[in-house]
């Protein structure tokens, strides 16, 4: 098993390309720092792409993302939802965008991945980001990337 639980006789490697999928938002900045946070990764994933997409309300488009990693001679292309739960978007509509983008790559072989919860590490996720913010609120440590120019954490 290699470092993301997965055998190495999977289809993993330099030929998977990756397309992470947020809601979108109509605020630029949320959008933003989903494209950064998923381009911060791909130089070290061993992906042979990874791509942000925004399921709707910004672009990249899924179908963007798709034909980005379709164009980069990506295999096998998945499409991992970066939301916590199972619902309506990850249950019919990121699979149906999935699809259609698919079907201008018939060369391609395809996987909509489970969302991220209840993932334990999300335990130790917001555990830590929760500390952060006590610590921060409280004056014994700094802000971090999401308070940045705004009002930040602060206890009330």
């Amino acid at each position: 098993m290699d470092r993301r639980g997965v055998s190495e006789a999977e289809p993993l490697g330099s030929r998977v390309g990756l397309v992470v999928v947020d809601h979108g938002s109509t605020k630029q900045e949320a959008n933003r720092w989903h494209e950064e946070f998923v381009r911060g990764w791909g130089d070290v994933a061993g992906y042979c792409a990874v791509e942000p997409a925004h399921m709707e309300l910004a672009e990249p488009s899924i179908g963007d993302a798709f034909d980005a990693c379709a164009a980069a001679d990506c295999e096998v292309i998945v499409v991992a939802p970066y939301f916590l739960w199972p619902g309506r978007h990850w249950s019919d509509d990121i699979p149906a965008l999935a699809a259609a983008a698919a079907a201008r790559h018939p060369e391609v072989t395809y996987l909509v991945a489970a969302p991220l919860g209840p993932h334990p590490q999300l335990r130790d996720v917001v555990d830590e980001r929760v500390r952060h913010c006590l610590a921060h609120a409280s004056g014994r440590g700094p802000s971090c990337e999401m308070c940045v120019g705004s009002a930040g954490c602060h206890l009330s």
